[in-house]
């Protein structure tokens, strides 16, 4: 069987630390793909970012 995690943070180090906890967890040949994207915006003059990652893995 197939899983997704999502992770969804506004700092990227937020982000990896999350990720990274994640993966630790697996094991040997769960994973299978990361996907990984960054969203800007400008909100009231401030710039927002949005890191986020996608895990595909195995059960």
């Amino acid at each position: 069987m197939y899983k997704v995690k999502v992770f969804d943070k506004e700092h990227e180090k937020d982000l990896e630390a999350a990720v990274n906890d994640f993966l630790s967890r697996l094991k040997d040949g769960q994973l299978i793909d990361v996907k990984y994207s960054v969203a800007a915006m400008e909100s009231e003059g401030e710039q927002i970012y949005c890191f986020s990652a996608m895990i595909i893995y195995r059960t």
